[in-house]
């Protein structure tokens, strides 16, 4: 799990070593010239100690501290900073990333050949995890995401013709349930995925024909569901006014054939030509 290494201020310990070198010139300024020497090699060997210990860390950086490969800390404060000496300090960045998955052709929950890729957003809260739980937690994100995109492509069909059913078409849905398999996959590395969201859905190119005319049949039956439905309203509402306000009296062959001919003007797709009967309509 991630700790804190011990860090100061750069800049105080810098300081510190001129002060030091101060003291020492001041202090061997009247002794002979081996102690001087003796003094120089000493602070320069203690200032070849101390600058293994400065780094400079950028905003939304952190470096993850190892002594002799045992893992000692990460810091993640902006600035120059004195860190423990002669470890090593590896960079991992903080801050948000994303990227795209590649296109992927995979059979959706009804076996039909879709395409469908991805756009992930994630950024590192773990750096140890990140350093140490994989070898490169890019390289892992990217993987799992692909397999989570596949994983849900075939858990989904591309059209849900049930209700009750989610497809891959039904955007806020998927995304939350893919974000949420991805944040599963990925807790391991020490990432937390912020969204992840489809950003290409087809159909295969080869089914893709044949699946738009199903598609537009789908749709024309749908509408001429809702055409007949509302047409029939409107005969019950004329026969219920004209029945109420005493029009006229219709015997049920009449009635009939005032359905017949108000459903073919309200459900016909073409212009419907008006024939004038001037006779009886027993006659």
């Amino acid at each position: 799990m991630e700790r804190r290494a011990f860090r100061t201020s750069g800049f105080a310990v810098l300081a510190g070593l001129v002060l030091l070198g101060a003291v020492l010139a001041v202090v061997t300024t009247s002794m002979g010239t081996t102690a001087q020497t003796a003094a120089a090699v000493a602070w320069i060997v203690i200032t070849l100690f101390v600058f293994t210990g400065f780094a400079v860390i950028n905003p939304n950086e952190a470096r993850v501290v190892q002594f002799l490969g045992r893992y000692v800390g990460s810091v993640d404060r902006a600035g120059f900073q004195w860190l423990l000496p002669f470890t090593s300090k590896q960079s991992i960045s903080l801050r948000v990333r994303n990227f795209e998955t590649a296109k992927l052709k995979v059979n959706d929950a009804d076996g039909n050949p879709v395409e469908i890729a991805a756009v992930v957003v994630y950024k590192v809260i773990d750096t140890a995890k990140a350093a140490f739980s994989v070898d490169h937690y890019e390289q892992y994100v990217a993987i799992q995401s692909e397999a989570a995109v596949r994983h849900l492509a075939t858990t989904h069909p591309y059209d849900a013709h049930d209700e009750g059913r989610t497809s891959l078409r039904d955007g806020a849905e998927v995304a939350a349930e893919l974000t949420v398999e991805l944040s599963d996959r990925t807790t391991l590395a020490g990432v937390e995925v912020l969204e992840a969201r489809i950003t290409h859905l087809a159909y295969a190119p080869e089914i893709a024909q044949a699946m738009l005319v199903r598609q537009q049949a789908t749709q024309v039956v749908a509408a001429r569901t809702q055409i007949v439905a509302g047409a029939v309203g409107m005969v019950q509402l004329a026969l219920t006014r004209l029945r109420e306000e005493n029009v006229v009296e219709l015997d049920e062959e009449r009635k009939a054939q005032m359905v017949s001919n108000l459903l073919v003007v309200l459900c016909g797709d073409r212009a419907t030509q008006p024939v004038i009967n001037t006779g009886s309509l027993y006659g």
